[in-house]
């Protein structure tokens, strides 16, 4: 029984550590259904994929507010770091 555990155990901590982290994706594109307010579902990389969605319902596509104003963001300084020799 001990041996089992300890199997399973190893097998388990091989996967925790071989498992890559998920990345965060930015789409392009969000569907918006009827008058529903926000960004809707941004999962659309092109316009064409947005629009097939919506076809035959209440939707339309507009850009992804995310992804549009990224470049906006102000960059930030790299902090000064004093140090006494």
């Amino acid at each position: 029984m001990r041996n089992a555990f300890l199997a399973i155990a190893a097998v388990a901590g091989v996967f925790a550590l071989s498992s890559n982290p998920a990345s965060a994706k930015d789409y392009r594109f969000c569907l918006v259904q009827g008058s529903e307010s926000g960004f809707g579902t941004c999962y659309y990389d092109t316009y064409a994929q947005c629009m097939a969605s919506a076809s035959g319902r209440r939707a339309y596509c507009k850009v992804n507010p995310v992804f549009a104003f990224a470049g906006d963001q102000p960059q930030r300084r790299p902090r000064r770091v004093y140090r006494e020799y």
